[in-house]
């Protein structure tokens, strides 16, 4: 029996090529979207999920006048608090933010620095986390002062061995301003890839402490701390327990809470204190896209099969006839589908393998086809669930068919097999509709933040950070730059200007300040002539230069700030500063130092040109390269043994938005293809018409019709199921992307004919498909629709 029915599969697939080779294409096609996609959600729920322990993070909940702010920075001596204060904490450890130490520079035996990313960490960072360690105990490693903990490839990179415990290690960075030695103490394995932290060496936490003793105070924030809790404890109740844990070292207006560790690489976004989403919302999103794929290819699938319906009436009454049940023809027609479906699925791993690469620059990752048991499971599930949606509904259809009518090959369709069918139309581009509306929003968004007026001139700027004699003498090298050919201005700040400037919480006044108001402000140290250079607007007032002699105990603030200050006159007025006073020389319009996910917030400029250690650069047009070749001629005078790494600012920017750039192109790619496969279906019911409706052309031709009647006769009812898709999809596409677009602090306007756009375009996608096929059959011989078949 078994073989009985290949042999007919066999000979229905090669009877029928063209809808075997449209459906092994569209189900192809659908499959080999949804297996990349899955590779890549199935990657980032596996980020840092390799840790074998319940590790969790403390967060804090600044609440500030303006509303409840979220952040991971905590007091650097909150985890040892933690640990002799609290009994349900087994350990805890303090750790620098990556960004801290992600360019330093590192050497031994005074051979050339090499770059390498660092961090701070507490003795207990091997207990905690587990990055296995190669020598050394994890105990041990990081608990005397200056010692460091270095990755095996960093090892080999330094000592071309890994047996180097006990050497000098010396390292330096931007924001520190000498070299530093430490003895290496053992050596880890490689950050897996799967670790959303990517580090090559581990500093003793005393390294941090030595070089500001501000960390050891509790009104000083930035370090990370993370912990495990003892066995028996209850994190709801530890939650609640720390929450208010700062309020008795003095702080009021902060409370902490907990986050599991692996959750903070999906769970990135907070609104008013409470989680919002973030990359989560990414990887729902294209879970959903994959699953949509799908299921329009299996509508694909179900529209090509019935549509063939009227070809196979004979067979299916013979069967009958001769006493086959209808459960053997279902069964018949389910192994057709399923069949199908696994030459589906290898069609597509061949496929997913070629487009791997291309999808990997896509998305910024290193996925592969590891035919793990996890992988190969997905890969069954998606087969029978592809096989069986696909071959449902033909099966059931085609094996209920009454064997008199089905010999006489009349085929009565009832209301409900109509209804059915345009229903799977207009299913299928409600989804691709709704999927153009996307694309077309997310582009116009990315176009809005490409566009619009940041507060500063991002192009043609570039920056390095001082090191050696630079970093000794930032307006030396300030000076040395600017006689650089191409050079038009030059500058200086101490950290990146996009995401990365400090912060300060309360300690400030101004006359007329409300004491009871949480204010928060950014913070950056300059040099004269940076506003300058980057292009900043002055509102009021003037920025700081040495014409007026020493500026270091003035100050400037953004709109932001003086908003929140409430001055109507802030030029000439003193803010008061950490203890000291300074004077309000000038007021700048506000500039996008972040995403446009955030708003700007408060924010003074302080002039101090020796804690400022990189060189922003404004160049002439089409002198990138000049300009960079005299900065590395420059540095190797000045500076011999240290690479200058030069950073464009429009980079910087870039990056800011990298994931929505991803989604905007993934989702284009996607889009297209659910329209290609929405259309094959739309086809195979075209088809089916056509066949239907034979003898009716046949008779309206000989009574004179013109072809172009025809084609209007035929193609005029397909419009129906797709304005009805338009008009389902529009309301639901108008949700979706208002709701992504609120994750954007400035956001466009979405405009009407984004939707009448998307929709036209679905409704002139369909008439060209269905018109096709419509002018074929209106060229057909009525002496041929005529006969009887």
């Amino acid at each position: 029996m078994f073989q009985h029915h290949l042999l007919l599969i066999y000979r229905n697939f090669k009877r029928y090529k063209s809808s075997f080779f449209i459906n092994l294409i569209g189900l192809s096609t659908g499959l080999s979207c949804a297996l990349m996609i899955y590779l890549w959600v199935n990657d980032e729920m596996q980020m840092d999920r390799f840790h074998h322990k319940d590790i969790y993070q403390v967060m804090e909940n600044e609440h500030i006048t303006e509303g409840i702010h979220t952040v991971d920075g905590t007091p650097g001596i909150l985890a040892e608090a933690m640990v002799k204060e609290m009994p349900e904490v087994a350990s805890a450890v303090t750790v620098s933010p990556t960004y801290w130490l992600g360019q330093s520079q590192v050497s031994v035996n005074n051979s050339p620095p090499v770059k390498a990313a660092g961090k701070f960490a507490g003795a207990d960072f091997f207990k905690i986390f587990d990055y296995p360690l190669i020598t050394g105990r994890a105990d041990q490693v990081l608990k005397n002062n200056n010692t460091v903990v270095v990755s095996e490839n960093l090892a080999l990179k330094l000592f071309h061995t890994t047996d180097v415990i006990g050497k000098e290690f010396t390292w330096t960075n931007a924001d520190v301003k000498s070299n530093r030695q430490a003895l290496i103490s053992g050596v880890f394995k490689n950050t897996p890839a799967n670790s959303s932290d990517q580090f090559d060496f581990l500093i003793s936490l005393d390294a941090l402490f030595n070089i500001s003793e501000t960390y050891l105070k509790w009104g000083n924030y930035g370090p990370n701390t993370f912990f495990v809790l003892k066995k028996g404890a209850n994190p709801v109740q530890f939650n609640a327990k720390l929450e208010g844990f700062l309020k008795s070292k003095g702080e009021k207006n902060i409370s902490l809470f907990i986050r599991p560790f692996a959750d903070g690489y999906l769970y990135n976004r907070f609104e008013n204190g409470k989680v919002d989403g973030g990359r989560i919302d990414y990887v729902k999103l294209f879970s959903l896209i994959a699953v949509f794929i799908l299921l329009i290819a299996c509508i694909n699938f179900m529209n090509l099969s019935t549509a063939k319906a009227s070809r196979r009436l004979k067979e299916v009454g013979i069967k009958k006839v001769m006493g086959a049940q209808r459960a053997s023809l279902i069964l018949q027609y389910m192994a057709e589908s399923l069949l199908l479906t696994i030459l589906a699925v290898f069609v597509s791993l061949l496929v997913v393998e070629l487009l791997l690469p291309q999808f990997n620059h896509i998305v910024g990752k290193e996925l592969s086809l590891y035919y793990s048991p996890s992988l190969v499971l997905s890969l069954l599930a998606i087969t029978i669930f592809t096989g069986l949606v696909s071959g449902s509904y033909p099966a059931l259809y085609l094996s209920g068919l009454k064997p008199v009518a089905a010999l006489k090959g009349k085929l009565n369709l009832s209301s409900g097999a109509l209804w059915t069918r345009q229903g799977l139309v207009v299913f299928q581009f409600t989804l691709s509709v709704i999927l153009i509306v996307g694309v077309f929003v997310i582009y116009k968004q990315i176009e809005y933040v490409q566009t619009k007026n940041q507060g500063y001139q991002k192009d043609n700027v570039i920056y390095f950070e001082t090191e050696g004699k630079f970093r000794d003498n930032v307006n030396f090298a300030i000076d040395a730059v600017k006689k650089i050919p191409g050079v038009l201005d030059a500058s200086s700040i101490d950290r990146e200007l996009l995401g990365d400037l400090s912060y300060t919480f309360g300690d400030f006044s101004w006359e007329g300040r409300n004491p009871k108001e949480a204010i928060k402000f950014q913070r950056a140290t300059v040099n004269s002539g940076l506003i300058e250079t980057l292009g900043i607007k002055m509102a009021s007032g003037r920025s700081f230069s040495n014409k007026f002699g020493a500026d270091t105990s003035k100050i400037i603030i953004n709109e932001a700030g003086i908003r929140v200050m409430r001055l109507s006159h802030p030029v000439g007025k003193t803010f008061t500063l950490w203890g000291k006073n300074f004077e309000i020389i000038g007021v700048i319009k506000d500039f996008h130092f972040e995403s446009l996910h955030e708003p700007v917030k408060p924010m003074f400029l302080r002039y101090d040109p020796v804690g400022t250690n990189r060189v922003m650069v404004k160049i002439g047009p089409g002198k990138v390269k000049e300009v960079t070749d005299g900065l590395q001629k420059l540095s190797a005078a000045y500076n011999p043994g240290f690479n200058l790494n030069v950073k464009f600012l429009d980079q910087d920017f870039q990056s800011q938005y990298i994931a929505e750039t991803r989604v905007s192109v993934l989702s284009r790619y996607f889009a297209s293809i659910a329209v290609v496969i929405s259309c094959l279906g739309l086809f195979g019911l075209a088809i089916f018409t056509a066949e239907r409706r034979l003898k009716e052309i046949g008779i309206r031709k000989v009574l004179g019709a013109s072809e172009l009647n025809i084609v209007y006769t035929l193609s005029k009812d397909f419009a129906k199921p797709v304005f009805f898709a338009i008009l389902i999809a529009l309301p639901v596409s108008y949700v979706m992307t208002k709701y992504w677009l609120n994750t954007f602090a400035y956001r466009m306007e979405l405009q009407l004919w984004y939707f009448l756009a998307a929709g036209m375009l679905a409704l002139l996608i369909a008439w060209l498909t269905v018109g096709l096929q419509a002018i074929k059959a209106a060229g057909a011989d009525p002496i041929q629709c005529l006969r009887d078949e």
